[in-house]
């Protein structure tokens, strides 16, 4: 005979993981006219206060590639009655440019630690009223990791993940073991001329070729831009893209060594194990990504549903599951398997992670760097 205690749980777990519907699983365990009393049980099970509102037909995202699960849209979907819609793009610059310009119709976008600062001083997004995320709980976070979403003391942004810049590499492909950023750049201009991606991003790939010289990821001296420059131009006629969205590359053989985030490393390794994350000895960049509402958010409600949403500690969970970026939230680190808490890709050593530099806001806005970039991709 089934244990309906058993059973229930079961049907729970399928539910968490989004395997089932809500109808469904409200369905299969008889909870139809019991809703209210499981939702003060389990309020995970049900919409939150602040998804209970009216909040429309649509919440609009603007965020990076690759970086959330669709299931959970459809979730949100079911929740609320409202779809997301989702922009992508593939640099912080994008993005401002997009706000600055005015227009663009987002409720909620990602951007990383070192440009909170800027879209606040510019105006162009709001303190974040934490009462309307209530799932974003400051003393779960690694202090350490969110503290460039508070400006002069004000939230405006609440951490989403964190991780690193390091490179892929196709050891089906490449023979020898690259495990610094010179040896990258080598590599690039040598054996794998053809077969190489870089990020369509100054702050990474600027930075990861002054690695190559031992200079900062940060630098903004003139004559250590001007050797990134060289090297930057030296190896242009040797890509096989410029381009932030370089997973179908790596997936079809075109592509064999690349720059790449954490979770693009995690998700290419698990579909493809010949592929491996590299960060290189010489250090790079780690991050941490957040979750702000533009000021000009046509729907300000449903953006912080969304986000609320999302940062609920189970349905983070899958999140990072699917996407492979490690959560600032040590709530959401409990409910994921331990193999994914001891992957080197996505905690990596610590002499590897103490090599690494946060970004920094002077490095993002500035236009000489802004030029090489252009220069570069004109070449």
């Amino acid at each position: 005979m089934i244990d309906p205690r058993k059973e229930f749980m079961a049907q729970l777990r399928r539910y968490q993981m989004g395997s089932i519907s809500r109808r469904h699983f409200l369905g299969v365990t008889g909870l139809g006219t019991a809703m209210a009393v499981m939702g003060a049980a389990m309020p995970g099970l049900l919409p939150r206060k602040a998804y209970a509102g009216n909040i429309g037909d649509k919440v609009s995202l603007a965020t990076w590639p690759n970086y959330h699960d669709p299931k959970n849209f459809e979730k949100f979907k079911e929740l609320t009655g409202a779809d997301v819609e989702v922009s992508v793009f593939g640099s912080n610059e994008e993005f401002l440019a997009k706000l600055q310009a005015g227009g663009t119709g987002w409720d909620v976008f990602v951007p990383t630690n070192y440009t909170v600062s800027t879209h606040a001083d510019l105006g162009l997004i709001e303190p974040l009223d934490l009462s309307k995320i209530p799932n974003y709980d400051i003393a779960a976070q690694d202090a350490k990791l969110i503290g460039e979403g508070t400006v002069k003391g004000t939230v405006y942004g609440a951490a989403k993940d964190w991780g690193t810049t390091g490179f892929a590499v196709n050891t089906a492909k490449v023979k020898e073991n690259p495990t610094t950023w010179k040896e990258f750049w080598d590599l690039t201009r040598g054996a794998y001329s053809g077969r190489v991606t870089v990020h369509d991003y100054q702050l990474t790939t600027i930075g990861n070729a002054l690695k190559y010289y031992g200079y900062s990821f940060n630098s903004n001296d003139e004559k250590e831009l001007a050797d990134a420059e060289k090297l930057l131009l030296e190896a242009k006629p040797h890509l096989f893209a410029i381009t932030s969205d370089y997973q179908p590359a790596f997936r079809n053989g075109d592509a064999w060594l690349g720059i790449c985030w954490t979770g693009d490393g995690k998700q290419l390794h698990r579909d493809i194990p010949e592929i491996v994350y590299v960060l290189g000895k010489e250090g790079g960049e780690v991050w941490t990504d957040f979750y702000a509402v533009p000021k000009s958010a046509p729907n300000r409600e449903g953006g912080y549903a969304l986000i609320n949403f999302l940062l609920d500690p189970t349905v983070n969970a899958t999140e990072v599951q699917f996407h492979g970026q490690p959560s600032t939230d040590s709530r959401t680190n409990k409910l994921l398997p331990a193999e994914m808490l001891n992957d080197p890709i996505m905690y990596p050593a610590a002499d590897l992670l103490s090599a690494l530099e946060f970004g920094s806001a002077a490095t993002f806005t500035n236009p000489a760097r802004a030029e090489i970039l252009a220069r570069f991709k004109a070449a």
